[in-house]
């Protein structure tokens, strides 16, 4: 090992974040309440902003990725302000007696609603009690056989008068069955048709023409009969009428005087008077109509009929309401009007209107999830709507226009809602690009951050929260080493050794799966030897596909060397992500070089398998070498570079120094250790630039050395201002505390090139020339060779 790799070596303490045993220790002597929320105080600040805003267009979207505690903070924040606002008043739908189609709206104070709905069903079980039991009353049964006595007395003297004429002329009158007949009469006896057959025939023609006599002297008589009992009809149904307004009256009196105060309630026990009447009149005919109208199914009709359909009751809710819609459909925001089927026609009525989130979330607040919302157009043009018009409007046209139904269309509800949206980072830029309005809308962003400061207090945060946690899984007791190992997790998912991770949600989850384990040995106390089986057993759950990479290394189906010398052959890192598991795997990289003037071709992006990064890295190569060697003369080279036995679609730039380093051995044809694998990004000017995925990369390495055998000769070239994201595993920062690994981290290509190359580097003069034996000194003489041979070959 050379002086200049001592240099670069990372030393254990180097490769995770040192906590404190002080610091443990008070974390977990703490006995205080735990906080609902960890943290995040930037995003806690926008939100009690927009709650304080109580104005249009203070609405708020809430900013972040999943697992960062979004909902339980907006909740908490929530909770305390609608526990200090006043409960919303209640909405219904009334029956339009004018026009039913377009249902009216009612607004009560709190608890109201459900009060008069019961009130407006005792009054209609009393009517059913009242009535037809009202019928038989002394009084109306009198008045109602004066009526019939009076109509009687018409039709009677109407037949005596008839009968009179019948017997001047020897003709008896019949009446039977309300038909009347006529028989002569001879020798003072009426005739029977057995009889009438033996008369002659001119006496037969006789009486013929007197009955035909008297029947027209019948007819101009009853002329009026038609008349006479729609007089007897009409007064009887005035009669019935007057009796039920009489019954109903006092019932009225009675809920009118209650509800005084309430202008909109007595404007509707006023209208509702005469159709309720009508009502009894049509479904509640007295005992004499005949058939009776069941009870039970006449009870129906009346509710259909008068009986308000209460939207949202809130009598055992105080403050503002707090709605979360997690399927954000027209229906189930604006609500909806269901409808009932009848010989094969649908019919509805303003008893069948539903309430949506908006109606539940009125005078409150509403919770919706961005992406589901944003991916219905129609759904949230109708939500801006509804915002900027300040109403909510149940749009029934669009969905039952059919021609066998009925249409109603409720009238609109006034509309108070505070809408909290939470989504992503992505789609809050997209949509503030797409959608003029949504700014004007949504006016305040809470911003969630993905990571923690590391602080005592976020440490003592944390440990209660976790405490908490293991108290609801039945465990009481937590170690100094299960914490640190919990909070070694912790800086892990946020890759940094001076952050902890916001996905708290992810320390919960570990946390019960630690107490599985511990209760599966029976143990009182969570230990760091319980948190490490739980991540061991899901790594071994989600490990399948890793640990068959690392069987075709060991097999020779993917060749990777970690011994050796090898000249344009260099080991890169890469990490596969596949679902919520990503792993390092080492993948050679290789370059040639030869005359020609082709430059450099990146065989990735030749056949289409390099995305967009990682060809931008490879072209920034051809920058290096011309800004590095070819000052004085044209740099003129052909070379290939691939990543080999790469069969999917490669993105990101991390390949870009390994690749560097392969070609300028290429160019030199001094060989690489292979027992050193390369991670990093550069810039034209030679810089080596900071990389994602650095400990599963060296953690991917390290395990195939391992299943090999440590020689104490392989190691990680990773960038220098990764080494803030070192959070390895214990057995990495074994091997290298034994000198049988090494991570190391350089600043520049020059760096790189001296540990992969074991040389050195070389540093140009002030003739701007490099040593002849270092490594640029001979890139620089044999890319001057090719310029040369290429160009002059071309000028011969």
């Amino acid at each position: 090992m050379t002086k200049q790799s001592h240099s670069l070596a990372l030393n254990p303490l180097q490769l995770c974040p040192q906590l404190d045993s002080k610091l443990i220790t008070q974390a977990l002597q703490k006995q205080e309440q735990p906080p609902a929320f960890i943290g995040q105080d930037r995003a806690r600040t926008a939100l009690e902003f927009a709650i304080g805003m109580d104005m249009p267009g203070y609405n708020l979207y809430v900013m972040g990725e999943p697992a960062l505690g979004r909902f339980t903070l907006v909740q908490e924040i929530l909770q305390q302000a609608a526990s200090e606002k006043a409960t919303p008043d209640e909405w219904c739908y009334l029956s339009n007696f004018d026009d039913e189609r377009v249902p009216n709206t009612l607004r009560l104070l709190p608890g109201e609603g459900r009060l008069l709905v019961k009130k407006l069903e005792a009054l209609i079980d009393e009517l059913l009690d009242t009535f037809p039991a009202a019928f038989d009353n002394p009084g109306y049964q009198r008045k109602k056989k004066a009526i019939h006595r009076a109509f009687d007395q018409r039709y009677e003297l109407a037949i005596e008068r008839v009968e009179k004429k019948a017997l001047e002329k020897q003709v008896v009158l019949y009446e039977e069955n309300g038909a009347v007949s006529f028989s002569p009469i001879i020798d003072g006896k009426p005739l029977d048709d057995q009889e009438f057959s033996k008369l002659t025939e001119e006496q037969r023609q006789y009486f013929y023409g007197l009955v035909s006599e008297l029947e027209t002297i019948l007819n101009e008589q009853l002329l009026e009969l038609p008349q006479w009992k729609r007089e007897l009809s009409e007064n009887l149904r005035t009669l019935r009428k007057e009796t039920i307004e009489q019954a109903i009256k006092p019932m009225l009196k009675q809920l009118e005087h209650h509800y005084s105060a309430e202008l909109g309630v007595l404007k509707y026990l006023r209208d509702m008077r005469s159709h309720l009447v009508q009502a009894v009149l049509e479904l509640l005919p007295d005992e004499s109509d005949g058939e009776k109208t069941e009870e039970p199914a006449s009870r129906e009709i009346f509710i259909e009929e008068f009986v308000p359909n209460v939207l949202v009751h809130y009598e055992t809710m105080s403050g503002a309401p707090i709605i979360f819609e997690a399927n954000p459909s027209y229906g189930n925001l604006f609500g909806r009007v269901e409808y009932n089927s009848a010989s094969g026609s649908l019919f509805t009525n303003y008893r069948m209107i539903r309430p949506g989130a908006l109606h539940k979330a009125n005078g409150g607040y509403l919770i919706l999830d961005a992406d589901r919302l944003l991916s219905q157009p129609a759904v949230w043009d109708a939500l801006k709507l509804a915002l900027k018009a300040g109403e909510v409007v149940i749009d029934t046209l669009s969905e039952h226009a059919v021609t066998n139904s009925t249409i109603i269309t409720p009238k609109a509800i006034p509309l108070n809602v505070k809408v909290v949206l939470l989504g992503s980072r992505d789609l809050y830029y997209l949509v503030q690009d797409f959608d003029d309005e949504f700014n004007e809308l949504f006016r305040v962003l809470a911003d969630f951050e993905n990571y923690l400061p590391f602080s005592s207090q976020t440490v003592s945060d944390m440990t209660l929260q976790i405490q908490l946690q293991m108290r609801e899984m039945h465990f009481e007791q937590l170690s100094e080493c299960g914490l640190k190992q919990l909070l070694l997790f912790s800086f892990r998912q946020a890759e940094h050794q001076r952050k902890l991770s916001a996905r708290f949600a992810d320390v919960l989850e570990l946390v019960r799966e630690a107490c599985y384990f511990a209760r599966q040995q029976q143990a009182t106390e969570l230990t760091a030897v319980h948190v490490k089986q739980a991540l061991a057993g899901k790594q071994y759950r989600t490990g399948r596909i890793s640990e068959g990479f690392l069987e075709d290394i060991q097999e020779g189906q993917i060749l990777i060397d970690t011994d050796g010398l090898a000249v344009g052959k260099i080991n890169g890192l890469t990490v596969l992500e596949i679902g919520d598991t990503a792993f390092g795997t080492p993948a050679r990289i290789s370059a040639t070089v030869f005359a020609g003037s082709s430059g450099v071709v990146d065989i990735e992006r030749e056949v289409e398998l390099g995305k967009a990064i990682h060809s931008k890295g490879v072209l920034l190569l051809t920058g290096y070498l011309g800004a590095k060697y070819a000052r004085e003369f044209p740099l003129t080279l052909s070379a290939n570079i691939a990543m080999e036995q790469s069969y999917g679609h490669i993105d990101g730039d991390s390949a870009s120094l390994a690749e560097v380093c392969a070609l300028v051995s290429a160019i030199t044809d001094i060989p690489i250790k292979q027992s050193l694998a390369v991670t990093g990004s550069i810039n034209q000017h030679g810089q080596v630039q900071a990389i994602g995925g650095v400990n599963e990369k060296i953690e991917g390495y390290f395990r195939l050395c391992q299943s090999r055998g440590l020689t104490g000769e392989q190691g990680v070239v990773i960038p220098a201002s990764n080494q803030l994201n070192l959070v390895l595993q214990d057995d990495v920062v074994a091997a290298v505390a034994a000198g049988q690994f090494h991570i190391y981290i350089v600043r520049n290509v020059d760096e790189a090139l001296e540990l992969l190359l074991g040389e050195s580097a070389g540093e140009r003069n002030s003739r701007g020339q490099y040593p002849k034996k270092s490594i640029n000194g001979k890139a620089l003489a044999r890319l001057a060779d090719i310029a040369e041979l290429v160009n002059g070959g071309a000028e011969e």
